[in-house]
């Protein structure tokens, strides 16, 4: 996507001054995630799920940075951006799929019950020309001399509305030393219907010691806090989900949504020192929607240096 240069310069600026709240006791900002997907680090087609960006705010009381021992002992304050496209933005294949322009915000809860870890939330989803994202886009084209947005894809894009969204998670951890297999199985509720079952693997110990949110585009998972352990880690995963109802797909459009899709990912995370990280992976999403013409890649990207 054009514009993935101006999130990753936003992305730095935020992650440069996001400093974490130390508190001995009481509530405070424990830490926080951030992850920004785009389509221009994985196939560079500009199309589809091809751009969002995940801004979190972690806190916990006694700076509680691992799973908490309850619910809401830990908590996730999360705001999240994306733009869906479709095949072109102009000419041919411009009406495969509609326009999306989102945002939300939304509260979750991570805690560990019985060696399972446990993600609850809802999020408040708004879609359409009132989030402003199909301007941001435009505006940002006409600068760097992107393709232009056609007024038929204007005109066709998804309508406004708002969506609470209901997610949970329930996963388990197996520590095979110095690897970790985590399997998990989600429900969502909202702004799309889905059951999703998968499993995340991971080799080295980077941010084992931290919980995690979820990306809701590519499943990656990204720390809510920094990791104490240092190196490198590799990690791998996939999921397969059944889809009912999504808003993305209205009926007055005409596409209709895949009943299943699946996701397969990969990703290196680098902890460099105490609050400098880096991370990057790349996912495989499938096909989304009936005539879809192939799956896409797409590429992941945080950055952090939180002093």
């Amino acid at each position: 996507m054009s514009f993935a240069r101006a999130v990753v310069l936003s992305s730095l600026i935020l992650s440069s001054g996001a400093a974490v709240a130390e508190t001995e006791s009481g509530w405070g900002l424990t830490g926080v995630g951030r992850l920004f997907n785009n389509d221009y680090f994985g196939d560079n087609e500009d199309r589809w799920r091809t751009g969002s960006y995940v801004l979190s705010f972690a806190f916990s009381k006694d700076n509680e940075r691992d799973y908490a021992d309850q619910p809401f002992g830990l908590m996730e304050l999360r705001l999240r951006s994306e733009v869906i496209a479709p095949r072109n933005l102009n000419g041919a294949k411009s009406s495969d799929r509609a326009y999306a322009g989102i945002l939300s915000v939304g509260a979750h809860t991570h805690y560990e019950i019985n060696d399972l870890e446990i993600s609850v939330g809802t999020d408040i989803v708004v879609v359409g020309p009132q989030t402003g994202m199909m301007e941001f886009q435009r505006n940002f084209h006409d600068r760097v001399g992107a393709p232009e947005i056609a007024a038929s894809v204007e005109a066709n894009q998804i309508a406004n509305g708002v969506y609470p969204t209901l997610t949970t998670e329930i996963a388990r951890e197996i520590d095979f030393g110095h690897s970790y297999l985590r399997p998990f199985v989600e429900g969502q509720y909202g702004a799309e219907d889905l059951i999703r079952v998968g499993a995340d693997f991971q080799f080295g110990d980077v941010a084992v010691d931290v919980a995690h949110g979820r990306d809701p585009v590519t499943g990656q998972r990204f720390k809510l806090a920094d990791s104490h352990n240092r190196g490198l880690a590799f990690l791998l995963g996939a999921d397969y989900a059944i889809v009912g109802d999504s808003i993305y797909f209205p009926a007055s459009f005409g596409a209709e949504v895949e009943d299943t899709r699946y996701r397969i990912r990969a990703g290196l995370n680098w902890q460099i020192a105490p609050k400098i990280s880096f991370y990057y992976g790349a996912t495989y999403l499938s096909e989304q929607y009936f005539g879809q013409e192939e799956g896409q890649i797409v590429g992941s990207l945080k950055l952090n240096f939180n002093f």
